[in-house]
């Protein structure tokens, strides 16, 4: 096994991710959240089969293999699970969606809200990717399978359970000098622990420590086990492990941990991989006879409308619960309305919803009775300095929302949160 080597995530270390933003370092939860959140444990499948002997490495020589990586094509089965302690929705997207089809506005295969699936739950995907233009994930489930294609400039997906497509085209032109496209392809939740592994350490900072925790055996191949963790006290996440290919320096597994302790907030790693050449036929897709296409545009304006035929949807729906959501995941902390106290695993961010408003003080037309209930069994109230607020929690993510508008949000406790609104005041 391989000894604990540690590196600060310095200068060196940052040297390795050119480019990072500096205000991305200090909202790194959020990032790690949106796995979370945004923000994904593995079953005994991915059990080791006894811990490999392999050369020494330091955690910098580490991070350094997985940044200098030019492996471009696998193919292979993941399997995902995210444990946010977030009761269930039960019937609760309904209330917000006025007819519009369990929230998906009769676009069921719209990627923009297919792939909010992963923030829940345990799922089994196929990945295959030839290159940066072709990428192909499939969602399995018991009777159908949802899959999201990328060849060049076109993107399909494709629902089979509902027989529905959703097309859009990159302008590649626009991609190549660096233009944002008209029609880009859609982001998804990341999905794999190439694509979360990634997003933690180009927003590690000097808050956080870097270790080499021995080796592993994943999906049959060997690993060195980089483990990340905050410095800093206070903060509701624990730690994060990523496998790591011996050979190739790509990231097999992902598990995120919280300081509370339990099962993984989000686990994600291959049961079986290849790196040879995948098959063309996977990067190919023409809708079946009878399938329903929704254009990228037409889906666009319909969320824009709410979701449904009357306009009463999801976006208005979460505009009721959090007066201003559509402001809390804009921009990279830099707008005029959001600050950032503090640095690191134990940044707040704290947001003036517009208008300054609080929740709404009872159910209504706004709140329905089902979000009520939702709102109360993640919220606790509190009062402080600043007046009082409801503080809603997750097992990663926690916000304080006060009767006069402010939103605090980060990975860090409810105490947190509270001296965070007193000392605003």
């Amino acid at each position: 096994m391989a000894p604990n080597d540690s590196a600060e995530t310095g200068g060196g270390t940052r040297g390795t991710a050119a480019g990072r933003r500096k205000a991305a370092r200090y909202i790194v939860p959020v990032a790690v959240a949106g796995v979370a959140a945004a923000t994904i444990g593995l079953v005994p499948a991915l059990a080791s089969t006894g811990d490999p002997d392999l050369p020494k490495i330091t955690a910098q020589e580490l991070i350094e293999r997985i940044a200098a990586s030019d492996t471009e094509r696998l193919s292979g089965t993941v399997r995902i699970s995210t444990d946010l302690g977030i009761p269930s929705l039960g019937g609760l997207a309904d209330a917000f969606v006025q007819g519009g089809g369990a929230g998906r506005g009769g676009a069921s295969a719209d990627p923009q809200e297919r792939m909010t699936e992963l923030a829940s739950g345990t799922h089994t995907l196929r990945v295959a990717a030839d290159g940066p233009g072709k990428q192909r994930l499939s969602i399995l489930d018991n009777a159908s399978e949802y899959s999201l294609i990328r060849n060049g400039d076109e993107v399909w997906a494709y629902d089979s359970g509902s027989d529905q497509a959703y097309h859009a085209t990159a302008d590649g032109s626009a991609r190549g000098s660096g233009e944002k496209s008209a029609h880009p392809a859609p982001d998804g939740a990341p999905a794999t622990p190439k694509e979360l592994a990634e997003q933690l350490l180009e927003t590690a900072g000097p808050t956080t420590s870097v270790t080499v925790d021995g080796t592993a055996r994943v999906a049959g191949r060997d690993a060195y086990k980089l483990v990340v963790k905050p410095k800093q006290g206070g903060s509701t996440i624990g730690s994060a492990t990523v496998a790591v290919d011996a050979e190739n320096g790509v990231p097999l597994k992902f598990t995120l941990l919280a300081s509370a302790g339990g099962k993984p907030v989000v686990d994600a790693g291959f049961t079986k991989v290849d790196f040879a050449k995948p098959d063309a036929s996977l990067f190919t897709f023409t809708p079946p006879k009878g399938t329903e296409v929704t254009e990228a545009d037409d889906a666009k304006a319909q969320r824009e409308q709410g979701g449904g035929p009357d306009g009463k949807g999801l976006d208005k729906g979460l505009d009721g619960l959090f007066p201003g959501a559509d402001q809390l995941g804009a921009g990279d902390g830099g707008a005029e309305d959001t600050k950032i106290i503090g640095e690191g695993w134990n940044a707040i961010a704290e947001i003036s919803t517009p208008g300054g408003t609080g929740l709404p003080a009872e159910a209504s037309d706004e709140m329905p009775a089902e979000a009520q209930q939702f709102l109360d069994s993640l919220g606790d109230k509190v009062t402080g300095k600043f007046g009082s607020g409801t503080v809603f929690k997750t097992r990663l993510v926690n916000a304080l929302l006060t009767d006069d508008g402010k939103v605090y949000v980060g990975a860090v406790t409810k105490d947190a949160l509270v001296e965070a609104a007193n000392n605003a005041s």
